[in-house]
C-alpha cells in the first residue's frame, strides 16, 4: 500500500465520521462546552414587573415634568419587597433597583436627582420623562420565547440566560466515546520501576488530555501486553463500552511483534489505510469496526502526538459537533531550513514575534521522534510540503500551533 499524502488520509477520515445524535440531559452547572440538543424555551418573564433600573423615586411623570416639582414620599420599595399601595398624585415612593414600580407610577426620578426636605416630601432637580429608569416586563423575554437554539457551543453567557429562563439542566450532545489503548511488553506506568528493557508509558496521557479538550470523554483501558488474546479482550472491551473511537498506542504496523493491525482485522476491523506520506508518524491506522472509528497511532510519543493533532483532534470535533480548530498559520522562518524529502514534514520550533508582529519560527536542530522534552519547549510545527526546496531564513512557511 502506496503512503496517502496527509490531506487524503484526513479527508477519508472525517468522510466515514457523523455527528453523534444522541443526546443527555447535564445539571446547568456541568453543561459548559456542551453543544446543546434541544431548543431552550422561557419558562417565565423577565422581567416578570416593570422594574425600577436605578435606586430613586417612583412617581408619576406628570407630577415632576419640571425642576423644582415636590412630592410626598408615601412608601418604599426593594427588591424582593414590593410597595403593596397606589402613587397617587403628587407622591412617590422611595425605590430602590430591581424593585417593581408601583401601581401608579410610570417613572423613576434618581436620587441624585432629588432634594429631601422635611417632612417626607422631595423636591426635584431635574424634568422626569415618561418611562425613564424603567424596565418594562419582558424586556428581557417572554415565557415561551425560544432563546437557545440546537447547536449553540454553550458558554457562560448562554448559561446564564438558560439559568434566567429557570431550567436547572439542559439537553446537550452525548460527548464521543474514545477507548484508549497503550500497547507493549516494554511499557509501565508512571510511578512504577520500569524493568532492564522497559520505559514508561506515556502517550495515553498526552492522548487523553488532547482528547478531553475537544470535548471527549476518555475510557482508558490501560497497559495491553503483545499477546493477541490480550488485544482482543481490550477491543470486546472497547465494543461493550460502546466506544465511539478506539485509540491504539503503538504496535499498528507488520512486524513480528506488531499484532494490533492484525487482532483488529480478526475482530472484523474494516482497514482503510495505515500508512501516510508524513515524518513523523508515517505508520498511522485508520478503520471502521462496527461503526466504531479505529485510529492506530504511533509508538513514538512525539509521533503519536502529532497525528493526534492532526487525525484525532478534527475526528473528535467532528463527533462532538465542536467547531474546527484552525491551529495553521503562517509564518516565517528563523534561520534556512533544509529541503525535503516524498514525506510531508512536521518540524518542532521555538515560536516568537518580531518587531513588526510577525510569528518567528526556529526549527530545533534534533527531531527524533522520541524526543518528548523538545515537543514540550515547542510552540509549533515548520509543515514541510513533500519536495519542497531549501528554505532561506526569513522565508514564509506554514506553521501549525501546538497552543491555539
Amino acid at each position: 500500500m502506496a503512503l496517502l499524502p496527509v490531506s487524503e488520509a484526513k479527508r477519508r477520515l472525517l468522510d466515514k465520521a457523523d455527528p453523534i445524535a444522541r443526546s443527555e440531559t447535564v445539571p446547568l452547572g456541568e453543561a459548559s462546552g456542551r453543544i446543546l440538543a434541544a431548543d431552550v424555551v422561557a419558562r417565565l418573564t423577565q422581567p416578570p414587573f416593570d422594574a425600577s433600573a436605578m435606586d430613586g423615586y417612583a412617581l408619576r411623570a406628570e407630577d415632576a415634568s419640571a425642576i423644582g416639582s415636590e412630592l410626598t414620599v408615601i412608601g418604599s420599595a426593594a427588591a424582593g419587597h414590593a410597595f403593596e399601595g397606589v402613587v397617587g398624585k403628587g407622591e412617590t415612593v422611595r425605590i430602590f433597583t430591581g424593585a417593581p414600580l408601583p401601581e401608579g407610577a410610570d417613572s423613576v426620578l434618581i436620587q441624585e436627582d432629588a432634594e429631601r426636605l422635611d417632612g417626607n416630601r422631595i423636591r426635584t432637580t431635574f424634568a422626569v420623562v415618561k418611562g425613564r429608569h424603567v424596565r418594562p416586563r419582558g424586556q428581557d423575554f417572554f415565557e415561551g420565547e425560544t432563546v437557545l437554539h440546537p447547536g449553540t457551543l454553550l458558554d457562560f453567557s448562554h448559561l446564564t440566560v438558560a439559568a434566567a429562563m429557570n431550567h436547572p439542566e439542559l439537553s446537550v450532545y452525548r460527548r464521543p466515546r474514545v477507548a484508549i489503548l497503550a500497547t507493549g511488553d516494554e511499557l509501565v506506568l508512571p510511578g512504577d520501576t520500569p524493568g532492564p528493557a522497559q520505559i514508561i508509558a506515556s502517550n495515553t496521557f498526552g492522548v487523553s488530555a488532547l482528547v478531553r479538550d475537544n470535548g471527549g470523554e476518555v475510557l482508558d483501558f490501560g497497559i495491553v501486553r503483545d499477546r493477541q488474546e490480550d488485544i482482543a479482550a481490550a477491543i470486546e472491551k472497547a465494543r461493550a463500552a460502546q466506544a465511539d473511537v478506539l485509540v491504539t498506542l503503538g504496535g499498528a504496523s507488520v512486524g513480528d511483534h506488531d499484532l494490533v493491525q492484525a487482532t483488529l482485522k480478526n475482530a472484523g476491523m474494516q482497514l482503510d489505510f495505515w500508512r501516510i506520506a508524513m515524518r513523523p508518524g508515517k505508520p498511522l491506522m485508520v478503520g471502521t469496526l462496527e461503526g466504531m472509528q479505529v485510529l492506530g497511532l504511533p509508538g513514538n510519543p512525539v509521533a503519536s502526538l502529532v497525528t493526534g493533532m492532526l487525525f484525532l483532534e478534527p475526528l473528535l470535533r467532528k463527533l462532538a459537533r465542536l467547531p474546527e480548530r484552525h491551529r495553521e498559520v503562517e509564518g516565517i522562518t528563523a534561520k534556512a531550513v533544509a529541503a525535503n524529502d516524498q514525506r510531508q514534514d512536521y518540524l518542532r520550533a521555538k515560536i516568537s514575534k518580531d518587531h513588526a508582529g510577525n510569528l518567528v519560527a526556529e526549527a530545533f536542530q534534533k527531531q527524533d521522534s522520541s524526543m518528548m522534552k523538545i515537543f514540550a519547549q515547542s510552540g509549533g510545527l515548520i509543515i514541510r510540503p513533500p519536495h519542497a526546496p531549501e528554505l532561506p531564513a526569513g522565508s514564509p512557511c506554514p506553521v501549525l500551533l501546538i497552543r491555539p
